[in-house]
């Protein structure tokens, strides 16, 4: 009910509208809780400083990062942008989102917190008969 007030309200002009101020309409609108976001689509070929200059004119930039592969230093694919404040991340995911950026469609969304790693499990050692045979639980008797 509320929202259709609001809604009425939103197209007919009134005064009191969410659109009042910008502040308001990201303080009522905006769907991020943190002024990090989540870049995917990101070509192998982007760079932490392309990220940075794609990124930088819509505020104060704190952070631009692409992930890469431990083993071969390789992009993933994906990176994450912080901003100073929350306003200029939703104005970067919303001026950035589905644009080009070393030829590839990039998508900005929204962070989410890291989950917790489940911690490794410890496997029982492999039987071990003196006859040379051990057992394997996925392939069964190896030589």
């Amino acid at each position: 009910m509320a929202f259709s007030s609001s809604f009425r309200r939103l197209f007919a002009g009134s005064s009191n509208s969410l659109l009042s101020s910008p502040s308001s309409y990201v303080r009522h609108c905006s769907t991020l809780t943190s002024p990090k976001l989540f870049v995917s689509g990101l070509s192998r070929l982007t760079t932490n400083e392309k990220l940075q200059d794609a990124f930088a004119s819509f505020g104060e930039l704190v952070d631009a990062r692409v992930i890469t592969d431990r083993e071969t230093g390789r992009s993933k694919g994906f990176g994450f942008v912080t901003y100073a404040t929350i306003e200029d991340a939703e104005k970067a995911k919303k001026e950035m989102n589905a644009k080009f950026l070393d030829g590839w469609v990039i998508f900005v969304d929204p962070a989410k917190p890291r989950e917790p790693r489940r911690p490794l499990q410890q496997e029982p050692p492999q039987s071990y008969s003196g006859s040379g045979f051990t057992t394997n639980k996925t392939i069964g008797w190896c030589k």
